[in-house]
C-alpha cells in the first residue's frame, strides 16, 4: 500500500524534476542537456536548474524513506508499539497549506517567464509549504488528543516560525507594495497606499472589537491579506513600472540661453 507521505513527496519529486527540465529549456538549454543534468548539452541557467534538480532528488529520497518506514500505516504503528489493536487515527484538521501550495506553483510558473526573482519567490513558498504541511500532517497523528497534538507542533515549530515569518513579512510586504506603487500612476499610487492602510486598519479594529475571535480566523485573515498583497506585487512586476518623466531643469535653461 502506498502511504500518505510517500504520495506527497513523490508528487513533489515529479513536480520538481518537470520544473527543472522546463526551466532548463526556457533559459537556454539545448539538445538533451536538461534531461541528462548537463551530460549531453547545456542546462540553461545553472543556479535555478540546480536548485530544482536537488529539490527533486531530496523529495524522491524522502518518498522512499516514507514508504520504507510505512508512514501513516496504522498496522505498522501497532507492531511498533507492541499492541494487538490498531491505534485510533483521528481525521486531520483543516489546512491552509493546499491554497498556499497552489499559489506557490503559480508563482514558480510565472517566474519561468517573467524573472528569476519571481521564480525564486515561488520556490521559497513551496519549500515553506513542504515543511509546514509535513509537520502539520505529523502532528495531527502524533496522539489521540488534538490539544496535545497542537501543543506538540507549536513547541517544535514556534521558535522557527516566529522569526522566519517576521523576516519574510519585513521583506515581502514592502517589496510587494513598492511594485504596486511603481506600476500605478502618480495619483493611483496614493489610492493604492490608502487602500492598503484602510484594509489593515479595518482588520485591526475587527480583531480589537472581537477579543474572543478564533485564532484560525485571525490567521486566515492575515493569510488572505498577505497572499493578495504578494499576488498584486507579482502582477505589478509583470506589468512593469510606469514611465517617469523628468523635467529639463538646469539643462533646459542652459540650452535656451544658448
Amino acid at each position: 500500500m502506498l502511504t500518505t507521505g510517500f504520495k506527497l513527496y513523490l508528487g513533489y519529486f515529479f513536480g520538481a524534476i518537470a520544473a527543472a527540465i522546463a526551466f532548463g529549456y526556457t533559459t537556454g538549454g539545448n539538445h538533451i542537456g536538461p534531461l541528462t543534468a548537463g551530460y549531453k548539452g547545456s542546462v540553461g541557467d545553472h543556479l535555478g536548474y540546480t536548485i530544482l534538480l536537488v529539490t527533486g532528488v531530496l523529495a524522491g529520497a524522502m518518498a522512499f524513506m516514507m514508504i520504507a518506514f510505512r508512514d501513516a500505516s496504522a498496522t505498522a504503528a501497532a507492531e511498533l508499539l507492541g499492541v494487538d489493536t490498531v491505534p485510533v487515527q483521528r481525521p486531520v484538521g483543516p489546512s491552509y497549506w493546499p491554497l498556499i501550495s497552489a499559489f506557490g506553483v503559480g508563482t514558480t510558473v510565472i517566474g519561468l517567464v517573467v524573472s528569476s526573482a519571481v521564480f525564486i519567490t515561488g520556490l521559497v513558498i513551496l519549500a515553506i509549504v513542504a515543511i509546514e504541511w509535513t509537520m502539520q500532517a505529523w502532528a495531527d497523528r502524533a496522539t489521540g488528543d488534538p490539544e496535545v497534538n497542537r501543543e506538540l507542533r507549536d513547541r517544535i515549530m514556534g521558535p522557527i516560525e516566529l522569526p522566519v515569518g517576521a523576516a519574510l513579512a519585513i521583506v515581502a510586504v514592502p517589496l510587494a507594495a513598492s511594485r504596486l506603487f511603481l506600476a500605478s500612476s502618480k495619483f493611483g499610487a496614493i489610492w493604492v497606499a490608502a487602500g492598503i492602510a484602510a484594509v489593515i486598519f479595518i482588520a485591526a479594529v475587527v480583531i480589537a472589537l472581537r477579543p474572543r475571535l478564533s485564532r484560525n480566523v485571525v490567521a486566515g485573515m492575515v493569510l488572505v491579506g498577505g497572499i493578495a498583497l504578494v499576488a498584486g506585487g507579482i502582477i505589478a512586476a509583470v506589468v512593469g513600472q510606469r514611465d517617469f518623466h523628468h523635467s529639463g531643469g538646469e539643462g533646459t535653461e542652459q540650452s535656451e540661453g544658448h
